[in-house]
């Protein structure tokens, strides 16, 4: 009874440590921004007015919906595709780093650190570099959007495989099963309803980061956003948000759905 009080009233000590910790750093950030919360809320009726009287779209603004949906269209494709063969090679990085399919361990340890390399580098900072490479077109944010995808699933993969697949992979080696059997018949079975899901997260959050590439390299509804923005032509700026938002939803229903039907 002690040892379980003693216990609790620790984990409440470290969870009041933490807790003075965040407010140190929230109230260390605020000075050194010189930000001001009470300046902040008062701005924001002033700013939900702003909108509703700027970004409703107008008979003008519509006649550019069909602009606006070419270049839509053109983003969720990138962002699928992107995902798509990014989800192929993380899968055999996946396995070469997952503990549980491991080649040997100097394999296992060059997949986790190109994997934590990709994945810890902004899908901005990647549009950027890759911008001066390839310039202003489609091709920079496939790869933006591939190289942040292919970081993030592999850390998915990796820890779904040594998850879901430790007793199967046991009993196939214990009858003899060669690697690629190992693989094919219990490991992929096992875990590819995990990974598919995993995939249309990702296709949901590529077509949100989609936008922002296109700003930087000039692709897709990002493009097109920035060209009204600077033509000051704020209601076909909101066609296009509005465009953004009911494609986002209706993709995030539907990869929802198939994730149900798969899980």
């Amino acid at each position: 009874m002690n040892a379980q009080f003693d216990v609790i009233k620790k984990k409440r000590i470290q969870m009041t440590i933490i807790l003075l910790v965040m407010l140190l750093i929230v109230f260390g950030a605020k000075v050194l921004t010189d930000f001001s919360f009470m300046e902040g809320l008062a701005s924001i009726p002033g700013t939900v007015f702003w909108m509703f009287t700027n970004l409703i779209p107008t008979a003008e603004a519509m006649e550019n919906f069909p602009k606006v949906m070419e270049r839509l269209w053109e983003t969720i494709i990138l962002s699928i595709l992107a995902t798509t063969t990014a989800g192929i090679f993380a899968l055999f990085f996946a396995l070469f780093g997952s503990k549980t399919t491991k080649i040997n361990g100097l394999l296992a340890l060059l997949s986790r650190v190109i994997a934590s390399v990709f994945r810890n580098i902004p899908v901005v900072a990647w549009a950027l570099v890759l911008v001066i490479s390839f310039g202003h077109n489609v091709v920079t944010g496939y790869f933006a959007l591939f190289f942040t995808t292919f970081g993030f699933l592999v850390r998915a993969f990796m820890e779904t495989i040594d998850e879901a697949s430790t007793d199967s992979v046991e009993a196939l080696n214990a009858t003899g099963a060669t690697y690629f059997q190992m693989v094919f018949r219990g490991v992929i079975p096992d875990t590819l309803p995990q990974m598919l899901s995993w995939v249309f997260f990702m296709i949901d959050t590529n077509i949100r980061s989609a936008t922002l590439v296109g700003l930087l390299t000039g692709t897709g509804i990002g493009y097109i956003f920035d060209l009204y923005y600077k033509r000051l032509d704020y209601p076909t700026v909101g066609l296009i948000t509005l465009s953004i938002i009911v494609v986002v939803i209706v993709i995030e229903l539907i990869s929802n759905k198939v994730r149900r039907m798969i899980l």
